[in-house]
């Protein structure tokens, strides 16, 4: 549904679309398809007027793991694919950002990375109580241009924003809920999620939509604010001596 690669399921149910990030056997890790489907997708949500409201979960144990590392090499290498994957990833964000419908998380399993990032902008967040979030972009040599620094400060404090993004300690689904980076641990996540999916659909649409917006400005213009620079800093980070012995020593020891 929507021209998305296999690594991305879209299913409807109603009005209801409910997406299913769809690489299990790698724990749904990002690989490029994966990455430039998720930066076309809330466009094309935003464009259906048959859709009033998506669930968005991981198919397996995984919600996401992050980075494949085979595509994170290739990035280091790769200007031209750099060049898309930064300019994807900004198109990402902000579709995320800008989505017209609600959009309710169900994290079945780890959210790490740009899994991380996908939960922090979703509208409403469901989690297993084995899941946990985790943003290991600087642990890997990277700076997270869509990661969570970019929207944490609004969600959490400032102190406990830079604990997180500087040193990826693992943030386990109670303490989430704790901090408002979640709203709920359930046992089945994707059951909550769309029972909530639904209970948006039943009430009036514009009032949802406009109320979405509304709250999201907040959230657009806190992103905008250091997206270009998180852009270029990601960009040259990529290029560095410490991201590729990174990158080496960990695909070395998935082998």
């Amino acid at each position: 549904m929507y021209g998305m690669p296999d690594e991305i399921e879209v299913t409807a149910e109603g009005a209801l679309r409910i997406i299913t990030l769809n690489r299990p056997d790698a724990l749904n890790a990002v690989n490029d398809n994966l990455h430039s489907g998720l930066a076309e997708l809330w466009g094309r949500l935003t464009d259906d007027p048959r859709v009033r409201a998506a669930v968005l979960t991981g198919r397996g144990k995984a919600f996401s793991a992050g980075g494949d590392f085979t595509y994170l090499a290739e990035l280091g290498e790769d200007p031209a694919l750099r060049a898309k994957t930064i300019r994807h990833g900004r198109e990402l964000v902000l579709g995320m950002a800008r989505c017209r419908v609600p959009v309710v998380a169900a994290v079945n399993g780890p959210a790490v990375g740009l899994g991380c990032s996908l939960v922090a902008l979703s509208d409403t967040v469901y989690m297993a109580p084995n899941a946990y979030l985790a943003d290991p972009h600087v642990q890997v040599g990277l700076v997270a241009a869509d990661g969570g620094p970019l929207t944490w400060p609004l969600q959490i404090s400032l102190l406990q924003a830079k604990e997180f993004a500087l040193t990826g300690t693992r943030i386990p689904a109670e303490r989430a809920v704790a901090l408002g980076l979640a709203n709920h641990v359930v046992d089945d996540p994707l059951t909550e999620a769309v029972a909530c999916a639904k209970k948006m659909m039943e009430l009036p649409q514009q009032a949802v939509e406009a109320t979405k917006r509304m709250l999201n400005i907040h959230l657009e213009r806190a992103i905008l604010a250091s997206l270009d620079y998180a852009n270029m800093a990601e960009e040259l980070s990529f290029q560095t001596d410490d991201f590729r012995s990174t990158i080496a020593r960990l695909t070395a020891s998935k082998q």
